[in-house]
């Protein structure tokens, strides 16, 4: 460590902060011991982080790569799992827990840029297009990035819930000296995709946290509505039938957007029908609604008795809400502590 003409200066200044100023400094260590006593005194705590910075770190060729190269990586997870398991880990992970994974170091992002990792995830996720329609799509669009497809093509997000959150106001009974009261309620509706073009439909008074433990599976949620849904660019067509003695559907056109790029995290809503149809369209109810109302206009019914309502109250955005944040959303509020919530 040299000092230079600034070193009777910042000696001085050590001596005053010291309060040794009968103290001569002769060396160079002996300086560097006191700065390290005057950092840990106005510090209070040990970095040793801190001696990372300024260290060069090679880059880790990808999993893959054709450089001959030698490399011994010190870290020792590394060393005892070689590449190819590697690989195969993050082929059994979510692309989100991939993008998590990508934050850990050098080699774990260069590794999950294989563009086969992110090929399996869109493939799965736009299975209802079609691979060869996905391979079209990626090329003429997406310069064949399939990460970059999976960014930037609007997606429904199939691992967690959808909430909305509607309220509305009720005249209340007249009682003693109260002669006008009214009561604000509060009630959600709920959507869960699956992959395979269905998805689960409820609305309830129930909180976020009641109504997750039985969204799951399909065939567990007996107390939800099933329906069929399909894509078209940015916006989702979903119809349901209402299993009553008035057969009735449930038509809904939903446009996804998010946040943030690639969050797909917002669902807002088109146009939120119902509709009457007749008997003989529908036959036993197994089959794919979304055949039977393919070509119908908005205000269209095939049912008399049950002419075509067009809802516009209770149209609030519907939230993405993961598993993990189900009992801590600000969505389980009571209306006392949140009267009305704005999605963004």
């Amino acid at each position: 460590m040299k000092l230079g003409h600034k070193e009777p200066a910042l000696l001085h200044f050590i001596e005053h902060v010291l309060g040794f100023a009968d103290i001569s400094i002769s060396s160079a260590q002996e300086l560097g011991q006191f700065s390290r006593l005057i950092t840990k005194q106005f510090l209070g705590t040990e970095r040793p982080w801190l001696n990372l910075y300024g260290n060069r770190v090679r880059p880790v060729a990808p999993f893959g790569s054709a450089s001959s190269k030698p490399f011994d990586d010190p870290a020792p997870i590394h060393r005892c799992l070689p590449d190819e398991l590697l690989f195969e880990v993050f082929c059994r992970m979510s692309p989100f827990s991939l993008g998590r994974s990508a934050c850990v170091c050098r080699k774990w992002r260069y590794t999950i840029r294989n563009p086969i990792l992110w090929r399996s995830v869109c493939l799965k996720a736009w299975q209802l297009s079609g691979a060869l329609a996905n391979y079209k799509i990626v090329q003429s669009i997406y310069d064949g990035s399939w990460r970059k497809m999976w960014i930037h093509r609007p997606r429904r997000r199939y691992d967690r819930l959808y909430v909305s959150r509607n309220t509305y106001i009720r005249t209340g009974v007249a009682e003693w000296k109260v002669t006008n009261p009214v009561h604000l309620v509060c009630y959600f509706r709920y959507l869960r995709f699956f992959q395979s073009g269905n998805f689960l439909y409820k609305i309830s008074s129930q909180k976020v946290k009641e109504v997750v433990k039985f969204m799951n599976h399909p065939s567990k949620a007996d107390c939800a509505f099933k329906g069929h849904y399909t894509i078209c660019g940015e916006q989702i067509e979903a119809v349901l039938l209402y299993p009553s003695s008035r057969k009735t559907l449930l038509r809904m056109r939903l446009r996804i957007r998010g946040t943030t790029i690639g969050a797909n995290n917002r669902l807002d809503i088109i146009t939120l029908i119902t509709t009457g149809v007749s008997e003989s369209e529908i036959g036993d109810g197994d089959g794919d609604i979304l055949e039977v109302v393919d070509g119908w206009q908005e205000g269209e019914t095939h049912n008399p008795d049950i002419p075509a309502i067009s809802h516009r109250r209770g149209l609030s955005p519907f939230v993405f809400v993961p598993f993990e944040e189900a009992e801590t959303s600000v969505l389980n509020l009571p209306v006392e502590k949140m009267d009305y919530f704005v999605p963004g």
